[in-house]
């Protein structure tokens, strides 16, 4: 098992936003602003669950890796650490789904 974490994720994309190199997508990302990140989050989502509705195991790693990346990459231009995602799941755990759910509904 990997002892690599979405922590050392959010650190290395930081880093490399940083950078400024020409060559880091991470960099081209964060220059292209968070448009361009968003739309590149949205079609990693379509990848990953075309390749779980395909039940293609290798696809599914491979595009969750681009997603979680990419979900990361969106989260640090917008200024929200991953921390804060984390806080959040914490939270609702002392609730059910459902009921957690249905504490965000709107009325009608």
């Amino acid at each position: 098992m990997s002892t690599f974490s979405l922590s050392d994720l959010e650190a290395t994309i930081a880093e490399r936003a940083r950078s400024g190199d020409p060559g880091s997508w991470t960099a081209k990302l964060f220059s292209r602003g968070i448009d361009k990140a968003a739309q590149k989050l949205g079609e990693e989502a379509v990848e990953t669950v075309i390749a779980a509705v395909h039940g293609d195991r290798q696809a599914l790693i491979s595009e969750s890796a681009d997603l979680v990346y990419h979900w990361l990459v969106v989260l640090a231009i917008s200024g929200v650490p991953l921390a804060e995602v984390l806080g959040e799941l914490e939270r609702r755990t002392t609730q059910s789904g459902i009921a957690e759910k249905a504490s965000r509904q709107t009325p009608a």
